[in-house]
């Protein structure tokens, strides 16, 4: 054999022997990366898992029928959100920043006790609210909020923000108009989500709703909104079996407290309650000492909380 073959097939030989090393350092570099990947996803995981086995859910309520939950995984759920002119919220939280980091903004229907600050929140922690389908679509067509922000379900509709976390649409026995002030009429300034005027118009506000929460562990939250009685909250209390229900009992608007205590009683049959909707006006009557009395022997544990209390589950 001649050398420059000789030279020739030696190339190739070192060119394959150093292919099958490149080949096997690269495999070896892939393999290390992809196991770290899925070792910091598996920890995550666990960790994720750990968290919402032996993390606690904390209730802080803000007055009326507003809401922050944070759950064991640590995301921020606000409801509801009427603090900046609720007489009723505590003075550190009548900025609505004092809420801290929010993850995700729940509201009923358009009244302003449970929607005033909801459209400001929403925009400044750039999150998603979500309310009525008809709420919504109103907020997007008077160029309120952007799409990205008010994102559409309605009753029986669920969605799942977070993973382990689910949040259900239910009937509330109520109405949801929407108090509107055209910029022509307020010096160029819309006005929206306040305690209406004759200044004002009134337009849909789509339909009143209630909300049932499972979180990452299992345990239920039922926030009813704004509600008269209704056939199926037994319907409710059977399919769902909420854990905790947040009850209104100031009445006119809503249940008394004898209406609330049948509900609870004899419909929906929760381990907790914590009663709201209540005191921050003067129509608001009903007190949860009546609620308590009204529920008899029940098998509920209820938390008569003060505006500013927090309350472990």
């Amino acid at each position: 054999m001649s050398k420059p073959i000789c030279c020739g097939i030696l190339k190739q030989v070192v060119h394959a022997a150093s292919t099958t090393l490149l080949e096997k350092i690269m495999n070896r570099r892939t393999a290390l990366t992809l196991a770290k990947a899925l070792l910091t996803i598996g920890f995550a995981a666990s960790f994720a898992s750990a968290m919402a086995q032996t993390g606690k859910i904390e209730v802080l309520w803000l007055g009326q029928s507003a809401f922050r939950i944070t759950t064991q995984t640590g995301k921020v759920i606000v409801i509801d959100p009427y603090l900046t002119n609720n007489p009723t919220t505590p003075p550190q939280y009548k900025n609505p920043d004092a809420l801290g980091k929010v993850d995700l903004i729940l509201v009923s229907h358009a009244h302003y006790d449970h929607f005033e600050d909801a459209p400001a929140l929403s925009r400044k922690n750039d999150v998603a609210m979500y309310g009525p389908a008809g709420l919504n679509q109103a907020l997007l067509t008077l160029g309120v909020m952007p799409l990205r922000l008010v994102p559409r379900f309605n009753k029986g509709g669920t969605i799942n923000p977070f993973p382990g976390i689910k949040v259900t649409a239910t009937h509330a026995e109520h109405s949801s108009e929407l108090a509107w002030r055209d910029p022509a009429k307020n010096n160029g300034q819309a006005l929206i989500g306040m305690l209406p005027s004759d200044k004002d118009e009134t337009l849909p506000g789509g339909e009143p709703i209630g909300f049932v929460l499972t979180l990452e562990n299992g345990f239920k939250i039922f926030h009813m909104g704004d509600t008269g009685l209704f056939g199926d909250m037994k319907l409710i209390g059977e399919y769902y079996k909420p854990d905790l229900i947040m009850i209104p009992i100031g009445g006119n608007f809503t249940m008394d407290p004898v209406d609330a205590a049948y509900a609870t009683r004899e419909m929906l049959k929760p381990k907790y309650a914590i009663p709201m909707h209540y005191g921050a006006n003067p129509l608001g009557k009903g007190t949860p000492k009546e609620y308590m009395d009204a529920l008899g022997n029940a098998a509920v544990k209820v938390f008569p909380m003060k505006p500013g209390d927090k309350q472990e589950f």
